[in-house]
């Protein structure tokens, strides 16, 4: 059986614990084959980020062209933008795809606290939350981007992220345009080493819907597996570092 193609639109992450680097990861390690369309290279570490250089719009719609003419697609992941132009031509391409599930990781800010979109960015990301199955923000990105009423007004589903919360239970939350669907709670894992918790969690989910999961079915083997990952951290760097790998996790999820 072919494995599910997943387009992984994002940022490049130098030091391997986000980004395109953690998508790739996850996607494989979940059965998927995983291509990509880099929207940018940053220059980062489990400390923070040095540099940013977007790549250019038209190439990354060029990345995208190239691999669904020819491989095709099965579900796409959203990650780092890059700018409010990529975020516009993303879009557009994204629009001409029939029935291919989108999950939409509205990046805004990396676990260091370093800003990765602008307000001009942010505002473009209207159009991608319209043709999401799914966004993924945590607290404060949800907060920027409108609260619930963003799963009424774009018509889509938002998996509310608990992790940025308070306390030692974290809860996530499922919200439709008719409410909340459901929720999760779980203790909070203690580490430090949480870098690219958000990348993992909507890659593992695109992942699931490219081989035919259910939307609730995907969130709970994903939130199953970045779980796993934290526990394996190896605790590399000095700041956040990465997560760690979850081998066979597929084999037995």
């Amino acid at each position: 059986m072919k494995p599910a193609r997943i387009l992984i639109i994002a940022g490049s992450d130098s030091g391997g614990g986000a980004g395109v680097q953690a998508d790739i990861r996850t996607v494989t390690l979940l059965g998927g084959h995983a291509m990509t369309a880099i929207t940018a290279v940053t220059a980062q570490n489990t400390l923070g980020v040095q540099g940013v250089h977007a790549v250019p719009a038209q190439m990354v719609v060029q990345q995208m062209d190239s691999v669904i003419s020819d491989i095709g697609v099965d579900a796409v992941k959203i990650g780092m933008i890059g700018s409010a132009e990529t975020a516009a031509a993303v879009a557009d391409r994204l629009a001409g795809l029939e029935n291919v599930p989108i999950v939409f990781d509205p990046v805004m800010v990396a676990t260091s606290g370093s800003v990765l979109a602008d307000e001009a960015t942010i505002a473009a990301f209207e159009r991608l939350m319209a043709l999401a199955t799914l966004v993924t923000p945590n607290i404060p990105e949800l907060e920027a981007l409108g609260g619930d009423g963003i799963a009424i007004r774009f018509a889509t589903n938002v998996l509310a992220k608990g992790g940025h919360g308070d306390g030692t239970m974290l809860t996530d939350r499922l919200i439709g345009p008719k409410g909340v669907r459901k929720a999760w709670s779980n203790a909070r894992i203690d580490t430090r080493h949480t870098h690219g918790t958000g990348c993992t969690l909507a890659s593992a989910i695109a992942t699931g819907l490219g081989q035919g999961y259910e939307l609730i079915d995907a969130i709970e083997r994903a939130r199953k597996y970045v779980r796993e990952a934290l526990v394996l951290a190896p605790g590399l760097g000095q700041g956040h570092g990465p997560m760690g790998t979850p081998f066979g996790f597929h084999l037995h999820a």
